[in-house]
């Protein structure tokens, strides 16, 4: 597939490094300029670019938000992200570093908002980092694999990120609904930034 990621931190990087190791063509962006993502560039190699976001919109079937959620407003006009699967991994912190209180609403509920025509899968954002960057396993039996949480209204869409995630080593768990799954991966809940494999995190879920 053609992956388009906004944001190139932790989370962006570590998914660029990943995807491309599984053979996806990856567009990495940041919002300083492709120059600067050019030694992100070099240590990935081969099917990795560096692009605007708005480049990576276009490049990508699927398209990885990984910047902070505080500057949402940055992002490339909606209509770009009309009928992609776009992978929310973005969590809603203030600079400071505190969660934005959004009421009963869900940070992808948000986002959904402003690219309405896209479909839109919550993913990525739970996981600590580290733990992405060394945690895949490629072999044995998926339930024993780390567990990377999603949740989505749409499907399709549902089952095309869970490829991906088996494909870069983990096990999809599904959470629910935008809304529903959405509220179980905020920051500070159960799930958020512990490590579990797929059976365990089945098992919390019950």
């Amino acid at each position: 597939m053609q992956i388009g990621i906004i944001g190139a931190g932790h989370i962006g990087g570590t998914l660029a490094r990943l995807f491309a190791n599984a053979g996806h063509d990856v567009a990495v962006s940041n919002s300083r300029g492709p120059d600067t993502l050019a030694s992100l560039v070099a240590s990935i190699g081969g099917n990795v670019h560096a692009e605007t976001p708005e480049g990576a919109v276009k490049f990508g079937d699927v398209i990885v938000l990984g910047m902070p959620w505080r500057r949402i407003d940055e992002l490339p006009p909606a209509e770009g992200f009309a009928g992609k699967v776009v992978i929310d991994a973005m969590n809603p912190y203030s600079a400071t570093g505190h969660v934005i209180d959004l009421g009963d609403r869900t940070s992808s509920e948000e986002v959904a908002k402003r690219m309405p025509k896209a479909r839109l899968v919550k993913a990525f954002n739970t996981i600590y980092w580290k733990t992405l960057e060394t945690g895949s396993r490629l072999q044995g039996p998926m339930e024993d694999r780390q567990a990377i949480f999603l949740a989505a209204d749409d499907p399709e869409a549902t089952a095309v990120v869970a490829k991906l995630i088996e494909q870069i080593g983990f096990a999809p768990v599904h959470t629910g609904s935008l809304r529903e799954g959405g509220r179980r991966q905020r920051p500070n809940s159960s799930l958020y930034g512990r490590p579990m494999t797929a059976r365990q995190a089945r098992d919390l879920l019950r």
